[in-house]
């Protein structure tokens, strides 16, 4: 699996971003992540996943000068939008070329030990479906690439021409949840030894062939799964969220809130999962009293997760899937935390 180069340049905040910029990203549930962040008149918000700058741009409209913004993107395409969006609002944000996984890196260079609010809206944005040239969308003719960052060094392409087959068959089926994912597999393999498969519409073929005409008349299309799994795995998208979301849990002041959006079960789960153990970290027998010593470091300010409401639904249709998961800081800063 490709892990990400480090990528921890700051970019100027004053540098130009260039005009019309084509970069669509409609932030999801805008007004309940405004909500969940909380901010005050003062404070320090990260955005994880600035994608165009949505979010971060409705979280500068709405506060005064005190608030300032560190956005973090690992797409080039992403900053050079969001650093047009965010033009009037130069003063007060910083943004980066980076993933989240480097966000204690990006946080020490910028000496900031203590932050208010951090937002996390994981996947794939808007435009970069959108986009052919990128390789997400099964629905474009494209080359098979699908990286959010051009300069992670493996492609869809190379995954589906070089894994063995049960390696291709274990993505498909662990990231795609995918019940033909052997069957996909097999004839993945079987095709690339005819010629290599070098697009998005032959890899669609090869899917469709490979899946039953009576599940592919049922359900999403049939492709939505794979394609799905191989964007994970190439942009090594879920083992980085549990150690990301604990170094932004150690840096949040007392009642400084963490706000997660994903969009699919594999994400929401591990979501929720990190999120629990951080508000109940305790082990011990429910029958006997704690022995552990371990302490909360969040109260779950939604229970349940929030969702998108119809009318944004109707006109997005993009974030039926979303779900926002907010939490509130009860300790203090914890320093020098190791990555877990």
């Amino acid at each position: 699996m490709p892990d990400y180069p480090d990528k921890t340049t700051v970019l100027n905040s004053n540098a130009a971003a260039g005009g019309g910029v084509p970069f669509a990203h409609r932030p999801v549930m805008p007004q309940e992540v405004l909500e969940g962040l909380n901010p005050g008149a003062a404070g320090i918000f990260v955005d994880c996943t600035l994608g165009g700058g949505g979010h971060a741009r409705l979280l500068l409209e709405s506060t005064g000068p005190g608030v300032k913004l560190v956005g973090l993107d690992h797409d080039p395409e992403a900053l050079r939008a969001a650093e047009h969006n965010l033009a009037p609002f130069r003063g007060r944000c910083t943004l980066a070329r980076s993933n989240f996984a480097a966000l204690k890196d990006i946080l020490d260079g910028l000496h900031i030990t203590a932050v208010d609010g951090f937002l996390f809206d994981l996947g794939v944005n808007s435009h970069q479906l959108d986009n052919p040239a990128r390789g997400f969308s099964y629905m474009r003719d494209a080359p098979l690439d699908m990286r959010m960052d051009p300069a992670v060094p493996v492609t869809a392409r190379e995954l589906v021409n070089s894994l063995p087959e049960g390696e291709l068959a274990g993505i498909i089926r662990r990231f795609g949840e995918e019940r033909w994912a052997s069957r996909i597999a097999s004839f993945i393999l079987r095709a690339r030894k005819r010629q290599p498969i070098n697009t998005t519409i032959e890899l669609v073929e090869i899917i469709k062939a490979a899946v039953p005409a009576g599940a592919r008349r049922e359900g999403p299309h049939p492709a939505k799964r794979t394609f799905q799994a191989l964007r994970i795995a190439v942009n090594n998208e879920l083992n980085i969220l549990p150690g990301a979301f604990r170094e932004a849990v150690a840096r949040l002041k007392p009642d400084g809130r963490i706000c997660v959006i994903s969009f699919h079960s594999l994400e929401d789960r591990i979501v929720k999962e990190t999120l629990a153990t951080l508000a109940d970290p305790c082990r011990c027998p429910a029958q006997l009293p704690c022995v552990c010593g371990r302490q909360p470091e969040i109260r779950l300010v939604t229970r349940r997760p929030v969702v998108p409401g119809a009318g944004e639904v109707a006109e997005n249709p993009r974030a039926r899937s979303a779900k926002l998961r907010v939490a509130a800081k009860t300790g203090p800063v914890l320093k020098n935390r190791k990555g877990e």
